[in-house]
């Protein structure tokens, strides 16, 4: 391969890689924004409070402000619900319109507002960085026409996602809307590192490093779906927390993990098995994988990872779901899905091999 191919290459895993670290540095924003109640901090998307500059302060506002964006909330919902009924999620349109939870507008608080508004202006980064991939993958096009088609689709679900984003803010943080927003994120964060993963195919050829990897990769597959699910309960648990934060008038935090119900329980226990398949999956690697490689060490980096998001999720049971910890939480979560969808790539092209290590 010639200098001009390996510099292009080069190039696009730089800002493919950079692209990835800026998406999870969102998934952190985004998890203080949860974690400090400002999701609702801007009621209007994508300006805020109808400008490119939040306010400060709510006498830079109208008296009537509350009533003014929630009439234009209540108006876009009305074109989602209408768009839901004409794809045939009726019963889902029933749902949002009846929702009364959806007409309840927040008073203005300077704070919550500009965090909300850096999480915005941080989503917007992402876009720039995503246009970027897109650019700089074109001139792969002739030794993989893969990437580039993958990097303008993965630039069309950050637009999508973009729209989910500003349909969050319109029903008033709808559970089942965040869940989406949430699994559509580690979407994009996965199609990112795909491409990087395939780019790098491009300079450097497959070199054996495992024993059995259709094994280890079916284990490991296992332990991602079961992650996928994991991140699932967690958002319910999450949305429970919130339930009673709202009941209790965000005090009493020592009280809210007695009253949660059974997705606490559930997301509580399923952590073990969490931990028991990839504890599994870690001494298989021992037993079967060279040292010293990037297959071993990822997998070192994944059960460290697990170690610290278990031990976080044990902080938040027992010392009153600490605010600092439920972004770092949903991040380490989102981290996981990220190293075991690497090993995942890297277990495949071992599968690929025809050959094995040689018996002494």
């Amino acid at each position: 391969m010639n200098q001009k191919n390996l510099n292009n290459i080069s190039s696009f895993r730089r800002i493919s890689l950079i692209t990835v670290i800026a998406v999870y540095f969102l998934i952190l924003v985004g998890g203080i924004v949860r974690s400090t109640g400002s999701g609702m901090g801007c009621p209007d998307w994508p300006k805020c409070f109808g400008s490119w500059v939040p306010p400060t302060s709510v006498d830079q506002l109208p008296n009537n402000y509350q009533e003014i964006y929630l009439a234009k909330r209540v108006e876009k919902n009305n074109r989602f619900v209408a768009q839901l009924e004409n794809l045939g999620f009726s019963k889902k349109a029933d749902e949002i319109r009846n929702d009364k939870s959806i007409l309840i507008e927040e008073e203005f608080n300077g704070v919550k507002t500009w965090i909300e508004y850096i999480n915005r202006l941080i989503g917007a980064v992402i876009g720039i960085l995503v246009l970027i991939t897109v650019v700089r993958s074109i001139p792969l096009w002739s030794l993989d026409k893969v990437i580039p088609v993958l990097a303008i689709i993965n630039l069309l679900l950050v637009l999508f996602q973009a729209w989910i984003g500003s349909l969050v803010v319109s029903t008033n943080l709808l559970p089942w809307m965040i869940t989406v927003h949430m699994m559509l994120a580690l979407f994009i964060v996965c199609l990112l590192l795909y491409i990087h993963y395939r780019s790098y195919r491009l300079a450097y050829p497959i070199q054996f490093k495992t024993e059995k990897p259709h094994s280890l990769f079916v284990i490991l597959l296992i332990a991602f779906v079961l992650m996928l699910i994991q991140i699932v309960l967690g958002t319910q648990v999450r949305e429970e927390i919130d339930t009673v934060a709202f009941e209790l008038g965000n005090m009493l935090r020592g009280e809210w993990i007695s009253r949660l119900g059974l997705p606490f329980l559930v997301h509580r226990s399923y952590s073990l098995l969490i931990l028991g398949i990839h504890v599994l999956f870690i001494y298989k690697i021992y037993k079967y994988s060279l040292r010293m490689v990037s297959l071993f060490r990822w997998s070192q980096v994944l059960i460290l990872v697990i170690i610290f998001e278990i031990a976080s999720g044990v902080g938040m049971a027992y010392f009153a779901i600490p605010a600092f910890l439920q972004p770092i939480h949903l991040l380490l979560g989102s981290l996981i899905i990220g190293v075991q969808f690497i090993i995942l790539l890297l277990l495949n092209d071992q599968k690929k091999l025809k050959f094995e290590i040689p018996s002494s």
